[in-house]
This record gives structure tokens, sequence and C-alpha cells, in this order.
């Protein structure tokens, strides 16, 4: 399926009445898995690509982010969006050339954030941050590209929802299609986001201290619900405990819990 296929298909999910998930993959061999198991699409994590190649969050260039998002895409036939982190720059013009670079790969879709990854001044000004924004999003329109625009106050250590709503409904005006605040743990938050916009809204699940669930996201009308890093750091758990009952209990029960070998072999081999 061409990209342009892929963009439509998924921005179709979008238009839909009901929520959608969207788990996240960090490489191709999980985006295969993921799809095997019936989603209708499926997200990259920066998190869980950094942890991949042992670094941290944040530490991935444009070139190898782009790169491992082309693999997962060419893992699958369903749309694939990316996170591109912040544009990879800081002007609006990075942010344009990420997203063609992105459309290059064959993404369906992909988020901006307003996070500077600076720790003095995490957060882009709001007149920045929307420039960034609107300049991504022209360059999405044309290729019929699924632009998320994230406000990244909560997971900077700024729980200001004002602020936030303030964020979403000007990168709203901006062109956004999709707007996400990650980092709301509570339905109240979640209930005024949505009161305030005019976009299918993604929610980040699987936080700490979230008091919700899939179906109560749905009876709010939430549109999509990714899960972040979540899936990767539960696969290097599964690792950790694994090695640690081989290396202090001298016993391997872990096995039991593996994926045989034949229906791996079975899905990635197709």
């Amino acid at each position: 399926m061409s990209q342009a296929r892929k963009a439509a298909a998924f921005a179709d999910l979008h238009r839909r009445p009901e929520l959608f998930l969207l788990p996240n993959a960090w490489d191709a061999g999980s985006a295969k898995l993921l799809a095997s198991l019936g989603f209708s699409a499926i997200a990259t994590t920066s998190a869980g690509l950094a942890f991949s190649h042992g670094r941290k969050d944040g530490q991935m260039s444009r070139e190898e982010t782009l790169a491992n998002a082309g693999a997962i895409v060419s893992a699958t036939e369903l749309p694939v969006s990316a996170d591109l982190e912040n544009g990879f720059g800081d002007s609006p013009e990075a942010c344009q050339a990420t997203i063609r670079d992105a459309v290059g790969v064959g993404l369906a879709g992909g988020s901006i954030e307003d996070a500077t990854g600076r720790p003095d001044q995490p957060i882009y000004e709001i007149g920045l941050a929307t420039e960034r924004v609107r300049a991504a999003a022209e360059t999405a329109k044309a290729a019929g590209f699924v632009l998320t625009a994230r406000a990244e106050n909560f997971l900077h250590g700024i729980p200001d929802l004002d602020d936030t709503i303030r964020r979403l409904q000007a990168f709203q005006q901006a062109g956004a299609e999709v707007l996400y605040a990650p980092g709301l743990v509570r339905l109240d938050q979640i209930k005024s986001v949505l009161g305030s916009v005019d976009r299918p809204v993604n929610i980040l699940a699987t936080l700490a201290g979230q008091d919700f669930s899939i179906p109560d996201l749905a009876g709010l009308g939430v549109r999509r619900v990714s899960v972040g890093g979540s899936f990767a750091r539960a696969a290097f758990g599964a690792l950790r405990r694994a090695a640690l009952e081989l290396r202090d209990e001298g016993r391997f029960s872990f096995a039991k819990e593996a994926m045989p070998y034949p229906e791996l072999a079975a899905i990635f081999g197709k």
C-alpha cells in the first residue's frame, strides 16, 4: 500500500466515532508482532527506540529515527505514525524538513512536540511553538500526512492545564489534525481538554496515577489511545526478570512465559 493510501486510511480512523488503539512499536519485529494481533495502525516510540540502542530518550538523531520508522513501515501494511520528537530542531524550517523526510520513508502520520530538550527552558514559548506546528502542518497537508501536535507541559514538571489547553487550541488553529497532551492522569483533566478543542485527541495510557480505563476514555469521546514507551519497558522488564532468575536462582522458568519459537517464526516469516 502506498504512503498516500496509508495516510488516508490513518486519517479515516480518526473520523470514526469509536476510539481506536494505537500501540507503540520500537522496531520492525515488535511492529510485526503488533500487526499480527489485529490492530488497525501502529505508532513508534522515541523512548523505546532509544532504549533499544542503549540510550535515553532524546538522544536519537533525525536520521536514526527515520531509518527506524522506515523499517517499521516496511515490516507491515498498517499505517504507521512516528514520534518525531520536537522535529529535530528549534526552527519551523526544521519541522518542515522532518515532515518531508517522514513522508519520504512512507509514514502515514507523526507528532511534533513543543519540548525543547533543554532543562533550563523545557518548553518553547507559545508563539514559536505555534509557528513550528503551522510550518509542519503546511508540509503535512500537501502529502495527506496526519500531523499530531503535542503539548508537553505535564511531562516536564509543568502541570498547568490552562496553558496546555491554550497551546492545544493554538496548534489546532495552526493546522494540526490531532492533538495530544501526554501526562494527563485524571478524567476531569481529559474532559476539560476535550471540551476546549475541536480535533481528535490522543491520550497516553499506562502512566502511574491514572484513574481511568479504555471504556472510561471512550465514554468521554477520546478518539485515540497510545502507550508510548510502555510496551518497550515491559519487554525490558521481562528481560530483567528472566536474567535475574537465571543469575540469582539458577532457574529458567521464565522460558515458560516466552513466546514459542514457531509462533515468532510464523509471524516474522510472512
